[in-house]
């Protein structure tokens, strides 16, 4: 089979503007119309733009689960498709982290382009929009029509698509360049009249998350892939442990919150870091998990490499490859954002310990430097190392410290 090829048509809208607001997206194979994947939901009381802006990014989402490599966005937004393309400004602050969660997931693809269309030939997101303002507005749900295939409806004109990503293309680096416009500014500012500035951001308008990778176990020493097996800690993983939680207790006198794994290596690393920091409540998030490795799971990276060649160099070369019955970093990094993203809303201002493991915590410090995928392989994280990233309501990031490892035993 080849590179998949498909169309996202995407809409958003209020009642009211602001008013009870909702989003549709579609995602449809490029050569025969078919839809591969629908998006819809109620978002509460929201602008027109932030709602538009909230089904493209769930028609990305939905276009790299359905593993697209090439993407036409269709929107009848005009703002999001000149914003997307970095000829217009993005003056409000409250798109401005909008616009840089999309910016990253079109990263995620070969190239994607943008073009605006006719009200009349987006009428299928439409509907799945407005059957979302319904539920927002507490009306009784209606039936989503299924408008035709895309090309088959002639009215209105739609202007031509503009690649804004593209491999090893001045587009792929304008798309990262609306990701970074649309992610430092401040809240409030004025992209066209504000200089940019070396000052520090305040810490205590931030959230900060102390991102640790658990303690180690037999596998680790071992040097074997583990992933979504459940291995306990080794001895000298839960010494490690509580070096780590009185390092964390340094750090961070006050912790709102301790979220984890759901794996035992994982959550005994977070007890016992709660334990130091005055017992805040910890809970599970299964979008933390580490990357399933599927057939290579308590394999050695030496057996791996036998005996399965071709795969691995696959597996390294793109992120976009799983190994054989398993999970591929991709799909990994839209979990990972999707909890840093919940983390991020739910404690503004706050400090929060997030234990996780290697290709988790190595996803969100890409996203947080702006990196491309050689990073994963460029970086080293060890077990019960410290790293520190601040996310700021309108999408500013500051990464403060990468697998700090001062408080183990050498």
């Amino acid at each position: 089979m080849g590179a998949r090829r498909v169309v996202i048509e995407a809409d958003g809208g209020s009642r009211g503007n602001p008013g009870p607001a909702g989003y549709g997206a579609v995602v449809r194979d490029q050569a025969t119309g078919e839809v591969l994947a629908e998006r819809s939901e109620a978002i509460g009381v929201a602008t027109n733009n932030v709602a538009e802006y909230r089904g493209l990014i769930a028609g990305l989402d939905a276009a790299a689960e359905v593993g697209a490599v090439e993407v036409e966005a269709r929107m009848d937004s005009k703002l999001v498709v000149e914003q997307m393309c970095g000829r217009w400004q993005i003056k409000h602050p409250g798109l401005r982290p909008l616009a840089a969660e999309a910016a990253a997931l079109v990263r995620r693809f070969d190239n994607v382009r943008f073009a605006w269309i006719p009200r009349e030939r987006n009428k299928h997101a439409d509907a799945l929009a407005n059957a979302a303002m319904d539920a927002a507005a507490g009306k009784p749900p209606r039936e989503v029509p299924r408008p035709g295939e895309p090309g088959r409806e002639t009215s209105g004109a739609a202007e031509p698509a503009r690649e804004v990503a593209g491999p090893e293309s001045s587009a792929r680096a304008q798309a990262r360049e609306v990701a970074a416009r649309a992610s430092t500014r401040t809240a409030g500012s004025d992209p066209a009249t504000v200089k940019p500035s070396w000052e520090p951001r305040p810490s205590d308008t931030a959230t900060r998350l102390i991102l640790i990778r658990h303690g180690e176990t037999e596998y680790t020493e071992q040097r074997r892939y583990s992933g979504r097996g459940d291995v306990a800690l080794s001895a000298k993983g839960r010494e490690q442990v509580q070096a780590t939680a009185a390092r964390v207790a340094v750090l961070a006198p006050t912790v709102a919150a301790v979220v984890s794994s759901p794996l035992s290596r994982c959550k005994a690393t977070a007890a016992a870091i709660a334990a130091a920091v005055g017992n805040p409540p910890v809970r599970t998030v299964e979008d933390l998990i580490e990357c399933d490795f599927g057939a290579w799971e308590g394999k050695t990276f030496a057996e791996v490499r036998d005996g399965w060649p071709g795969e691995m160099d696959a597996w390294l070369a793109s992120t976009r490859i799983a190994p054989p019955d398993g999970e591929s970093f991709t799909e990994v990094g839209l979990r990972v954002r999707r909890a840093i993203g919940a983390l991020r809303d739910a404690y503004p201002g706050e400090t929060v310990v997030v234990v996780s493991h290697v290709s988790p915590i190595k996803l969100a410090l890409r996203d947080a430097l702006a990196a491309s995928d050689a990073f994963l392989h460029r970086l080293f994280l060890d077990a019960a190392g410290i790293s520190v990233v601040d996310l700021w309501p309108d999408g500013g990031i500051a990464v403060r410290t990468v697998n700090d490892t001062s408080h183990l035993p050498s």
